[in-house]
């Protein structure tokens, strides 16, 4: 693997046992979203930011065998693109407040992220790289990571909007009663107390997709809901008392009522299975659906994965 250098006064390589921030980039514009992001988050969280490229080509066969030429013209391509998403990342966070490095690996990208999501708080990357189809097919390194990465990872999609209004709006999180949405739910409270936003709790009562007939006795059944969805905020509430929360039980199925909520969001958190869900290594049709068709970004948090809340600094 090769470090490549930074502006002096952004490099931080003290702290190699917490990477922080890892994004992954691959010159694509929405890689270059993601790590305008991912700087923004690692400002909030006052923690490192560690850009990743790759120059191993698969796509072309006999890639190992290239010559010396070209792999020296995919290092320059790899380290130019690295340059560009420094740039990016000091562009967003102005100033010498984020601790900066990059890494150029000649390694399969999802693995290399993969064993660096070990020492990471959180993962960054755009939903599609070059090699995908657009409006069709979720970007492999982005799927690949929701099911498998050791720490939460968030997926970014279209712009990473990082203006006054967009960063007022307020976190979104998916609770739907069961042990695999807890660890999101406290993900969520740290986002949402980070962002000094409020937070839209969201419990999707109907799991029957297409099931849009009227319920007889809804009242009494949202109240239920609304009981549950208390009981499994309670705790986090008492520890985040500055975070607003907003309870909604909706009569919908999960993935439409996050959407819904989602088009005003700045972030959605969900854990990677619900109710139905495996334990193995199968991505939940909610976050699924969710990576595919969201507008704002998405954060994936695995109940086996590592998902080190960090306190707020400087608030």
């Amino acid at each position: 693997m090769e470090e490549n250098a930074v502006p002096p006064t952004s490099v931080d390589r003290s702290d190699q046992d917490d990477l922080g921030i890892v994004v992954g980039t691959d010159g694509s514009e929405i890689s270059y979203q993601a790590v305008a992001w991912a700087a923004v988050e690692a400002q909030l969280r006052g923690c490192p930011l560690r850009i990743v490229a790759s120059y191993a080509n698969p796509i072309v066969p006999g890639a190992l065998e290239l010559g010396p030429d070209d792999m020296r013209d995919l290092r320059a391509q790899g380290q130019q693109v690295l340059a560009d998403a420094a740039r990016i990342a000091l562009h967003t966070v102005p100033g010498e407040s984020l601790r900066l490095s990059t890494e150029l690996i000649f390694d399969m990208i999802t693995t290399a992220l993969i064993d660096r999501s070990r020492r990471a708080q959180l993962l960054v990357v755009g939903n599609r790289g070059q090699g995908a189809i657009r409006r069709a097919v979720l970007g492999s390194v982005s799927t690949v990571l929701a099911r498998q990465a050791h720490c939460p990872v968030a997926v970014v999609h279209g712009v990473a909007e990082t203006d006054p209004e967009s960063v007022s709006k307020p976190v979104v999180v998916g609770v739907d009663g069961s042990a695999n949405s807890a660890p999101a739910i406290e993900f969520a409270f740290g986002e949402a107390s980070r962002r000094k936003v409020d937070l839209i709790a969201v419990h999707a009562w109907n799991d029957a997709t297409g099931f849009d007939l009227p319920v007889v006795g809804w009242e009494s059944i949202r109240k239920t809901e609304d009981v549950l969805l208390g009981s499994a905020l309670a705790g986090y509430e008492a520890r985040y008392p500055e975070v607003t929360v907003r309870r909604v039980v909706a009569w919908d199925t999960p993935v439409r009522a996050l959407l819904e909520h989602a088009e005003h969001a700045q972030l959605v958190v969900v854990g990677s299975h619900g109710r139905s869900g495996f334990s193995g290594m199968l991505l939940g049709s909610v976050s699924t659906a969710l990576l595919h068709l969201a507008r704002c970004p998405v954060l994936v948090v695995r109940q086996a994965a590592q998902t080190r809340v960090e306190e707020p600094t400087g608030q």
